[in-house]
């Protein structure tokens, strides 16, 4: 089994301000506030969270192909 990756790049779709975030292993992450222009984001429609959506490696519970947090 693949070691689980903690840490995805955010990247903005608002202003492309990119920003490396620590995920965590046993939560879902619904809502970031971009630390460039403060736009909140929120999960694409279809996406489980905003790192699944914006980030660079998808949230731990995708990684693992398990269901990730419910809405």
């Amino acid at each position: 089994m693949n070691a689980i990756i903690l840490e995805s790049i955010i990247t903005c779709p608002h202003c492309g301000h990119a920003e490396k975030e620590v995920m965590p292993a046993d939560a879902c992450l619904f809502f970031y506030e971009c630390k460039s222009c403060g736009t909140m984001l929120k999960p694409k429609l279809g996406g489980c969270c905003v790192f699944c959506s914006y980030g660079s490696v998808k949230c731990p519970p995708i990684q693992q192909q398990t269901s990730c947090c419910t809405r």
